[in-house]
C-alpha cells in the first residue's frame, strides 16, 4: 500500500470541508474520487500534499506524513492541480526544470523522458508556457511533475476544459507512467465515465464523505452512480 488516509478532517476557516475521510491507493494503482462540485475532491488532494488544514493521518508508503507541502514532495509525492498551475512567463525547459528542484540530478535525462512521453513539449521547449494551448499546459504539468520521479501523482481535474483527443492522450501517458515506472495515481475527476474506464478502483464523495467505494465495474453497477454521475 503506498498510501492510506485516515479519519481525515479539514477546514477552511470555521467551514468544515472533510468529515473523516478513509481511502487507500495500492502500488502502482490507479484511484478514481468522484463527485459533485463542492463535495470535498480537490480538498483531499489539499490534504494529502499538505496545503490545507487538517486533522487524522496520512500514511505515505508506511510513515505517516507531516502537514508540510515541501515533505509530501521530498517523501515522493507530486500534486498537479486544477488550472495547471505553471508558469506562464517561463518557458517549457524552465518549467520543466522547476520540476526536479527536489532531486537536482539527471536533468536532461529526466527531461528527455518526459518528451518521449509528450513530443510536443519537446517541439516547444523554449516556448513560454503562458501561449501553449491548454491541452499542452496540461502535458507540461504532468511532464514537470514527473521529473521529481514520484511515486504517487496527485492529479486534479485533468480533463477540464480539454478535447477529447488530448484527454486520451494525457490518460494513454498516465498508463505509460504506471506501466513503465510503477508509479501510483489519485485522480480527482468530474467526468464519472472517463475516470472508471482508467482507474482500477474508485471513491464517490458526498459533502465531505465517502458514500461509496468499490471496483470500477462495481461503481458502474452501481444504481445511485449510474444515475448520478454516469447518466444512465
Amino acid at each position: 500500500m503506498i498510501l492510506e488516509l485516515h479519519n481525515i478532517e479539514a477546514r477552511y476557516g470555521p467551514v468544515k470541508a472533510l468529515h473523516g475521510v478513509s481511502l487507500h491507493v495500492g502500488n502502482g494503482e490507479l484511484v478514481a474520487v468522484l463527485g459533485a462540485n463542492g463535495a470535498g475532491k480537490t480538498t483531499t488532494l489539499r490534504a494529502i500534499s499538505g496545503t490545507v488544514r487538517r486533522s487524522g493521518d496520512v500514511v505515505f508508503a508506511g510513515k505517516k506524513l507531516p502537514r508540510r507541502p515541501e515533505a509530501t514532495a521530498r517523501a515522493g509525492i507530486a500534486h498537479v492541480p486544477e488550472g495547471r498551475g505553471t508558469f506562464s512567463e517561463l518557458s517549457v525547459w524552465e518549467n520543466l526544470r522547476l520540476g526536479a528542484y527536489v532531486r537536482r540530478t539527471n536533468i536532461k535525462q529526466d527531461a528527455q523522458r518526459v518528451f518521449t512521453f509528450f513530443p510536443r513539449l519537446e517541439e516547444r521547449r523554449d516556448q513560454q508556457a503562458g501561449t501553449l494551448s491548454g491541452g499542452e499546459q496540461q502535458m507540461l504539468a504532468l511532464g514537470r511533475a514527473m521529473m521529481g520521479r514520484p511515486k504517487l501523482l496527485l492529479l486534479d481535474e485533468p480533463s477540464l476544459g480539454l478535447a477529447p483527443l488530448v484527454v486520451k492522450e494525457i490518460f494513454e501517458a498516465l498508463a505509460r507512467m504506471k506501466s513503465d515506472d510503477g508509479m501510483s495515481v489519485l485522480v480527482v475527476e468530474q467526468n464519472a465515465n472517463l475516470a472508471l474506464a482508467h482507474a482500477a478502483r474508485a471513491y464517490v464523495l458526498e459533502v465531505g464523505n465517502v458514500v461509496v467505494e468499490g471496483t470500477s465495474d462495481e461503481l458502474r453497477a452501481n444504481e445511485s452512480v449510474r444515475k448520478s454521475y454516469l447518466g444512465y
